[in-house]
Order: C-alpha cells, then sequence, then structure tokens
C-alpha cells in the first residue's frame, strides 16, 4: 500500500477523500423491532442504508415478489434480492441526504407495507440498519420478543457507555484534550512539533501536532467554507495500518461537532505511549483519521512516535 511510507514525513492532509477511503461502519450498524399496522393510510416507514453494508428486512410470512416494488433503484442499489420472508438490499453508493426511494413490500396473504428507504440517519441517536424486523401486529409474541431483545440490546449499549464515561471523567489524558480543544495550550505539558494549514471550496484546515511527556497530541481546526453546507464530525479512528484491527485507545474532545457554513471549530486528540507500542513493546507510527458524515475522511494526521518525549 503506497500511503504507509508517507508516515515518515509527519504530516498528509485528506481534504476531499476518495470512496475508497470510506471509514468502517460495522460498530454503527443496528437490528430493531418495527411494528407498521397494516392500514392502507400508514404512514411511509424509514429505513436507514450505507454503502458497503447489506440491509435486511424480515417479515412475519413470506414476500411475494412479483407484487413487492423497489422504485428508483437502478445505478443505486444491486437488484434487490426478494425470497421467503426477507427482502435484501445493497447500496452501490452512498445515498444523498434528500434521496428517499419507495419500497413497497406484499406478502403473499396481501398485508401491503410502504418504506422510504434513505441515507443513513445524521442525528447522533441514528444509526444503520443491518437488519429491521417487521411486524403487522405489535401485540403478537414474536414482535413481543423482539421488542424485548431491543430492549436488551440498548440498556447494554448504555451500560457500557455510561461505564466508559466514568472512566474518562477521570482520565488525565481526557482532561489534557479537554483543554487543548477550548485552546490552552499553555495548560497542558504539550509543545508544538509540526504545523499544517490547507484550504479548498469546502473546509479551512489548520492542524497543530505537538510532542509531550511520554504523549502525543494533535489539535485540527476546521472553518467550514462551503456556503450553505453544514459539516458534520462522524468519527475520529486511531490505527496503525487504516484497519479496525490495529485500532488504537486515544482521548478526544472537540468543542463543536457541527459546524454550519462560515463557523470554525477545534478537535483535539492525545495519545499515551502505550498506544504506540506494538505486542513486543516497541514504537510504531500511527495514523489519526478524521471522517465526516458521509462516511468519508476528510483530515488524515500521521502521528510519529518521535513525538514521545521521554
Amino acid at each position: 500500500m503506497r500511503v504507509l511510507p508517507l508516515l515518515r514525513y509527519g504530516l498528509l492532509l485528506v481534504l476531499v477523500a476518495s470512496p475508497s477511503l470510506a471509514r468502517e461502519v460495522s460498530d454503527r450498524l443496528t437490528i430493531r423491532t418495527l411494528k407498521v399496522p397494516a392500514h392502507p393510510a400508514q404512514e411511509s416507514s424509514s429505513i436507514y442504508v450505507s454503502w458497503q453494508v447489506v440491509t435486511a428486512l424480515r417479515f412475519e410470512a413470506e414476500v411475494d415478489p412479483a407484487r413487492t416494488k423497489f422504485l428508483g433503484w437502478e445505478g443505486r442499489f444491486e437488484a434487490p434480492l426478494i425470497g421467503g420472508k426477507k427482502v435484501i438490499l445493497e447500496p452501490l453508493r452512498e445515498l444523498d441526504s434528500g434521496e428517499a426511494l419507495p419500497l413497497l413490500v406484499t406478502l403473499v396473504d396481501g398485508t401491503e407495507f410502504t418504506f422510504l428507504v434513505r441515507a443513513k440517519s445524521r442525528e447522533d441517536w441514528g444509526w444503520i440498519d443491518y437488519q429491521v424486523n417487521v411486524f403487522k401486529d405489535p401485540d403478537s409474541y414474536n414482535a413481543v420478543l423482539s421488542s424485548l431483545y431491543d430492549s436488551l440490546s440498548r440498556e447494554r449499549r448504555l451500560s457500557e457507555e455510561n461505564e466508559r464515561f466514568k472512566k474518562e471523567e477521570n482520565s488525565v489524558d481526557h482532561a489534557y484534550a479537554t483543554l487543548l480543544a477550548n485552546g490552552q495550550v499553555k495548560k497542558t505539558p504539550f509543545r508544538r512539533a509540526k504545523f499544517w494549514r490547507s484550504k479548498n471550496e469546502d473546509m479551512d484546515v489548520v492542524v497543530e501536532v505537538f510532542s509531550g511527556p511520554e504523549k502525543a497530541a494533535a489539535v485540527i481546526h476546521l472553518t467550514n467554507t462551503y456556503h450553505g453546507q453544514t459539516w458534520r464530525f462522524d468519527g475520529a479512528y486511531l490505527t496503525r495500518d487504516f484497519s479496525s484491527d490495529t485500532a488504537r485507545p486515544f482521548a478526544l474532545r472537540m468543542n463543536r461537532s457541527v459546524l454550519v457554513s462560515g463557523q470554525s471549530g477545534r478537535i483535539a486528540v492525545v495519545v499515551d505511549k502505550s498506544a504506540f507500542e506494538d505486542k513486543d513493546g516497541q514504537l510504531a507510527d500511527l495514523a489519526l483519521q478524521i471522517f465526516r458524515d458521509d462516511g468519508l475522511l476528510q483530515v488524515f494526521v500521521a502521528m510519529d512516535h518521535t513525538l514521545l518525549r521521554q
């Protein structure tokens, strides 16, 4: 992979990324229960999809392929797979935020369901549908059981998130990241080692990379210059080779996750020495990737292990 040697030059920005740099989305996939009363006047339920993710709709009875129609899928999706109790959708690309494709599913017993297939939900509580279990009788045994599993899964995620927040409250690295995100560099032990600025028609970017005592840090300053278009933070990943297999822990804080046109914000990251160590205890360089809400790479920062000070 030719991009890896660029790490030794210390810093690289990618401002408009290609789809090949789309982030991994497995951590956002959701299995959910959808109770849709069978009624001609029912409001169409939304199904959220994303490129490189297969979405399955699962029904209580077999689907009638002859009376199931997906409008406008050509060029956007693989041909829908319809068989048994399932309808399978696979996007060929990310849908635009305004796209909503009608899907009519008819079961062999004549029951009809209407859906609007949309781009992944943008809200903080949003999701990408991996599997949707559809029920027309909300009080049926299977519907209630599926809802119970949904509730238990949400409770487990909330419990894990609360535990993570408790750990972060007492984390020195998160405290440093908070100071950096608030522009209070002088209150931290970090010294600026590298500086980079870049502009295009969508975003002005300034990156500062800091060295510290057995820690490294980066602050990304973003200014949205795209008229009428809102920018949203979607995720940050720190890896050795751009894959989830080598993902490393780090502390992150930001003062804004959403930037309207003309607005600026900061993203601060602090990395402990232990994140740079491989299984043999040797230090290795890392790659920090910041993704925007369409799943594409906005900024890439090379984090060199030589940033660590004794």
